[in-house]
């Protein structure tokens, strides 16, 4: 199976009828967590891509509704039952990827925003924003991967596990995102929706 991968770009903030009617969409635990949210427009972006997860699904498998979700040691979630589809969701400030496949895949995105000289030298040494968000992309999306939590994003510098492979996919403008896989399978094109 190819690795799938689902975007959204949120160009206007979620309405109220939107976020409750995608909050009914989400496991109960999610929705648990999202209604807690210190502003409510926090919810925007988690909510999205548990539409863009279900969205991807019912195109993939059929699926109408979400499966029973298990998390491993480090809050990594699973289907339970389903261990023959693997998936992973990332979200920023604005845009949202969802990666499915049917082996184990990181992915992340980040809106590409100002970082300090400085940091971008100790952090990641490199001198531009893009440089340094890749930077970062590829290591949380590695460190999703093998739910290891952040504690595994610190080293950037380890070298490659056997088998490890970047791809860095064309989401939106003034976005970066990565997908970290070990498997040959191809990377379809990213399936991109807006919020209008």
């Amino acid at each position: 199976m190819n690795i799938h991968l689902y975007a959204i770009e949120l160009s206007r903030p979620l309405r109220e009828q939107e976020v409750q009617a995608l909050l009914r969409c989400i496991p109960y635990e999610r929705r648990r967590r999202l209604e807690h949210m210190p502003r409510p427009e926090l919810q925007h972006e988690p909510l999205c891509a548990y539409a863009a997860l279900q969205f991807g699904l019912y195109e993939l498998y059929g699926w109408r509704e979400l499966p029973e979700l298990t998390y491993n040691k480090y809050g990594k979630p699973g289907f339970a039952g389903h261990s023959e589809v693997q998936f992973n969701i990332s979200h920023t400030r604005g845009a949202v990827l969802v990666g499915i496949h049917d082996q184990p895949i990181g992915v992340d995105i980040e809106k590409i925003r100002p970082v300090s000289e400085r940091t971008m030298q100790r952090i990641a040494s490199v001198s531009t924003e893009k440089e340094f968000f890749e930077s970062w992309v590829r290591r949380e999306s590695r460190s999703k991967w093998g739910g290891a939590g952040l504690g595994a994003m610190r080293k950037d510098a380890c070298p490659a596990m056997h088998g490890e492979r970047f791809c860095f996919p064309d989401t939106f403008p003034g976005y970066v995102a990565c997908v970290c896989t070990h498997s040959a399978d191809e990377l379809e094109e990213v399936r991109r929706f807006t919020l209008k």
